[in-house]
């Protein structure tokens, strides 16, 4: 049965103090579009259960509309019932670290001597200590290499120590993940290259395969021996991981290989594989350190280099244009970090993240297992996430930083929309699909929305071996961004004249 509704509720002021109420009751059923304008009623545009009928999706859908100017609720799909975000998830981390933290805070990794520093020499210990950087990467550590030989330090006569409690270790972002993708790595406060080891093979010229291991970057490629790569002649399964004496063991199935080619695997040694990384760049500015010990205490001394990130509103653009799932849970634990509040995994810094939720954006319902939406555990109710993102329209810092989304053709071409303008964030796993964010309708008014969509049985039926490209994912997800597409469209049409 179609209902009418014309709900209100009033923003009551930015992001930094709102504390306004959570829908009452929202509509379990899809709803006439609340017009602006008797004209408006003329404009042909295809109903929403049309669109939907004709979507085909298997599963559950969701979503709400809004007007971001006053939090009118113009339609709605089951837009109270809950549904895996995904990758939507980070634009609530996103949020969350901007009201922690700030958008000019910037992340240190620090260089402390621990003891006396004569004529040159170090009487102590050196230790590399993460401050929850998470852009980190080869080239800031060769420049850090540089500033300490430029410190006058050019020799180390205690141990090379390096440090990560910033931030609580964290082995694998979602444990359910095949141990290879690159996308679930282990968390850290000291981070490097996204936690990622770059592989490389090429088939030698007398058979057989070249193997490296390294911690590539723009500039540099220094190999490392904390990740180790051993060819196994076999065909499935494609990699195996073993954790031995604190070394990455790595197995690949020689049948997979070809003759050539590469990929990132994830690093469950963080903190050994920066300290690595470090002592190579050392080494070339003469400095030799000896191999990285894993400190489980502060360093206390004197800093003699000070590395600093880029400002996070900067970091926080680039994790929702790429979608980078380390940033997210770095970012997110930082963000507890500074509400005081202990987090030693990730489920209980997404658990402070939902509280704080419900406080300032009156998502009294949001269930996240992390800050980046890999667990498909969470859950989102459309209704909330489209209301947070109204209450959040005043707020200068979000709406910028959401990556432009472009419609398409049938044959991909972008599309031509004058005045029409989408910001917002995707969400993809395997049979789950979300996008929200802020619609610029022609008229120029601004509207906030979310569209949930997945298919939990599905998931739930994806065997092991298929965990990483699973039969019938690829069509069901392009069936729900074409969805998500003629929704816009709808919105656009009938609100936009």
């Amino acid at each position: 049965m179609i209902k009418v509704i014309s709900r209100r509720f009033f923003i009551t002021g930015l992001l930094a103090g709102l504390s306004g109420p959570a829908w009452a009751n929202p509509p379990a059923s899809s709803l006439r579009p609340q017009l602006r304008s008797a004209s408006l009623r003329r404009r042909l545009a295809p109903g929403a259960g049309e669109l939907i009928e004709k979507a085909g999706l298997s599963g559950d859908l969701s979503f709400a509309v809004m007007d971001a100017g006053t939090g009118q609720l113009l339609e709605g799909h089951h837009a109270e019932q809950g549904l895996p975000p995904a990758s939507v998830t980070k634009a609530i981390t996103a949020l969350y670290a901007l009201d922690m933290l700030g958008g000019a805070h910037r992340f240190a990794t620090r260089l402390v001597a621990a003891g006396t520093v004569a004529n040159g020499i170090l009487e102590g210990d050196l230790v590399l200590a993460g401050g929850g950087d998470p852009t980190l990467d080869t080239d800031a550590l060769a420049a850090m290499a540089a500033q300490l030989k430029a410190s006058g330090i050019r020799e180390v006569r205690g141990r090379f120590l390096v440090w990560g409690g910033a931030l609580a270790q964290v082995r694998s972002i979602d444990p359910a993940q095949p141990d290879h993708v690159g996308y679930s790595p282990a968390i850290s406060g000291l981070s490097l290259n996204y936690n990622r080891v770059h592989f490389e093979w090429k088939r030698a010229a007398g058979g057989g395969w070249g193997v490296t291991m390294d911690a590539r970057s723009s500039r540099y490629r220094p190999e490392v021996t904390m990740a180790r790569m051993k060819i196994v002649k076999r065909d499935l399964p494609v990699y195996t991981y073993e954790d031995r004496g604190g070394v990455d063991h790595w197995t690949v199935a020689s049948g997979a290989l070809g003759k050539g080619g590469a990929r990132w695997l994830p690093v469950r040694q963080p903190e050994i594989y920066a300290g690595e990384v470090f002592r190579t760049m050392a080494r070339a500015h003469g400095i030799v350190l000896k191999a990285p010990q894993v400190s489980r205490a502060a360093p206390g001394g004197q800093v003699v280099v000070r590395h600093e990130s880029a400002p996070l509103r900067e970091i926080l653009k680039a994790m929702l244009k790429y979608s980078t799932n380390v940033t997210a849970e770095i970012v997110g634990m930082a963000a507890t970090a500074a509400r005081g509040v202990p987090a030693s995994t990730l489920r209980a810094s997404a658990g402070e993240m939902n509280r704080w939720a419900a406080e300032r954006l009156a998502m009294r319902h949001a269930a996240l297992v992390d800050h980046s939406g890999l667990g498909d555990a969470s859950r989102l109710r459309a209704a909330e996430m489209a209301g947070a993102l109204a209450r959040s329209a005043g707020q200068t810092e979000l709406r910028p930083i959401l990556k432009d989304i472009k419609l398409r053709d049938e044959k991909g071409n972008v599309k031509q929309n004058p005045g029409m303008q989408v910001q917002a964030k995707t969400g993809t796993l395997n049979f789950v699909s979300g996008l929200a964010g802020y619609l610029q309708v022609h008229d120029g008014s601004l509207l906030a929305f979310a569209i949930l969509a997945a298919d939990t049985g599905a998931r739930e039926r994806i065997a092991a071996q298929d965990r990483e490209r699973p039969k019938g994912a690829r069509r069901w997800n392009r069936r729900a961004k074409t969805l998500q597409q003629r929704l816009i469209e709808r919105w656009d049409g009938l609100y936009g004249a």
